[in-house]
C-alpha cells in the first residue's frame, strides 16, 4: 500500500494540535477528558469502542480499545500508547506523540488490513506507575502475538552528542539523537528484529536493544506501558525516541509541538505501519 507522507503529517499535526495541553487527572481534569473524548471519537471511525474499566484511588478510569480483523487467523498485535501527561506539561512528545500515530495506525490498518488481528489500546495513568496498562495486562485472558508501546515518538536532534545513554551503552550506538529505538524482550527477539528491518527499509535510521526476559538490568527501559506485559512473559517491544536520553523537554513545561520533528515522527509511522501489517 503507497502511504501519502504529507497527508500523514497534515493528519498527525491535527491530533497533536488537539492532544498536546495539560491533561493530568487530577490537575488538569478537563484536559483529561477532552483527550479522551478525542481519543474515542477518532478511533471509533474505524469500529466499536470498547472500555477496559479500573480503579485508582477510589475513582474509575477507561483504557479504550479498538479491535481490528486481519486477514489471517493468528493470536492478535496490541498497539498501546498513554494518553495522559504529568501535571505542568502539554506533553507534546510525552506522550502526544504515541498517541498521535496510534491513531494514525488504526486509520491505516483500517483502510488496509494487516496479517493479523490488530487491538489498539490508548491507556490511561501512565504517568503514575503504569496503571492503566497494569490493569489492562493482569486482566487479559489471552495470548498475544505481540505487544507495542508507542512511547515519545517525535523528538530528533541531530547534533553530535546530542544522544546520551546508561551504563556503557554509548559504545555500542550513535551519539547523535536521530534513531528510533526498539527494546524488546527475549520472547520478542523474531519480530524485534524483523521490524528494525522494516523500519530501515522505509528509511527511518533505527536501534535496537534486547531486554533479556523483563528489562530488569536497565530500570529506566521499564518506564513505559510495555513493562507489565514482560512482567507476565508477553512478547513486548518498547518503541521510543529514548526520551530523556535525548529530549530536554522531558517532562517539562517546554515539551511543546514546535519542539518536535515532525518529518521525523511522519517517518516513523509509516514505517511502522508498514511493519505492523506485514507481522
Amino acid at each position: 500500500m503507497q502511504l501519502d507522507f504529507d497527508a500523514i503529517k497534515a493528519r498527525l499535526t491535527g491530533h497533536l494540535q488537539q492532544i498536546a495541553r495539560p491533561r493530568d487527572p487530577f490537575l488538569a481534569s478537563e484536559g483529561h477528558f477532552f483527550v479522551r473524548q478525542y481519543v474515542r471519537e477518532q478511533l471509533a471511525q474505524w469500529g466499536a469502542i470498547e472500555t477496559h474499566r479500573f480503579s485508582y484511588q477510589s475513582r474509575t478510569y477507561e483504557n479504550l480499545i479498538l479491535n481490528l480483523p486481519g486477514t489471517r487467523s493468528t493470536a492478535p498485535i496490541l498497539v498501546g500508547a498513554h494518553f495522559d501527561a504529568i501535571p505542568g506539561t502539554p506533553g507534546a512528545d510525552d506522550n502526544a506523540s504515541g498517541v498521535a500515530v496510534l491513531l494514525e495506525l488504526a486509520r491505516s490498518i483500517h483502510h488496509a488490513p494487516a496479517r493479523s488481528p490488530i487491538c489498539f489500546v490508548a491507556f490511561d495513568l501512565e504517568e503514575y506507575g503504569l496503571v492503566g496498562s497494569r490493569a489492562y495486562a493482569n486482566d487479559l485472558q489471552e495470548p498475544l502475538k505481540l505487544m507495542l508501546s508507542l512511547e515519545m515518538l517525535g523528538y530528533c536532534d541531530r547534533t553530535p552528542g546530542s544522544q546520551k545513554y546508561p551504563a556503557n551503552l554509548q559504545y555500542f550506538y550513535p551519539n547523535q539523537g536521530d534513531f528510533i529505538a526498539l527494546a524488546g524482550n527475549w520472547r520478542s527477539i523474531f519480530n524485534l528484529l524483523k521490524i528494525t528491518f522494516s523500519l530501515r527499509q522505509s528509511g527511518v535510521s533505527t536501534q535496537f536493544l534486547p531486554a533479556g526476559d523483563r528489562g530488569l538490568f536497565l530500570p529506566m527501559i521499564r518506564r513505559s506501558d510495555h513493562a507489565p506485559f514482560w512482567d507476565l512473559g508477553y512478547p513486548a517491544i518498547l518503541v521510543t525516541d529514548t526520551a530523556d536520553c535525548r529530549n530536554p523537554h522531558y517532562h517539562q513545561p517546554s515539551d511543546r509541538l514546535e519542539t518536535l520533528d515532525l518529518n521525523f515522527l511522519t517517518s516513523v509511522c509509516v514505517g511502522l505501519a508498514e511493519s505492523v501489517r506485514h507481522l
